[in-house]
């Protein structure tokens, strides 16, 4: 099992330079977990999509309900005081660590593309690997 960030599940369902990069994670690793803070992130992805009428509102449900499937049973609360520590001793937003915490939580690793959570946390992430 791995945690991914939102950006990863977008690059999963959005068509782009980075798709087959998660297509191919997807395949290596099918047991994927995220904080429900997940949710919030990619329907705030997908309606900057939906306002740039680059999907239509009906896509963006079907993308969003995709996504929740994948990650059904894998979705995971964290605990708030780790989080701050982890906000704490880095430069990172409350956000991105939420996704560290989880790592941590199931001492595992968290796959993303954000250079900036990367350097911040080597030990505990995995840059999503370029096709």
């Amino acid at each position: 099992m791995i945690v991914v960030d939102s950006n990863v599940l977008a690059y999963l369902y959005l068509p782009g330079e980075r798709t087959v990069d998660a297509e191919s994670l997807l395949e290596q690793d099918p047991e994927w977990a995220a904080p429900v803070l997940w949710r919030s992130e990619f329907r705030n992805i997908l309606a900057g999509y939906v306002r740039r009428k680059t999907l239509t509102f009906e896509q963006a449900c079907s993308l969003q309900s995709e996504a929740e499937d994948l990650l059904s049973g894998s979705e995971l609360e964290v605990d708030s005081r780790a989080v701050l520590e982890l906000v704490r001793d880095s430069d990172c937003s409350a956000y991105d660590c939420e996704f560290i915490a989880l790592a941590i939580k199931l001492d595992t690793t968290l796959v993303t593309a954000d250079k900036k959570v990367l350097r911040a946390f080597p030990n505990r992430t995995i840059a999503l690997a370029a096709g």
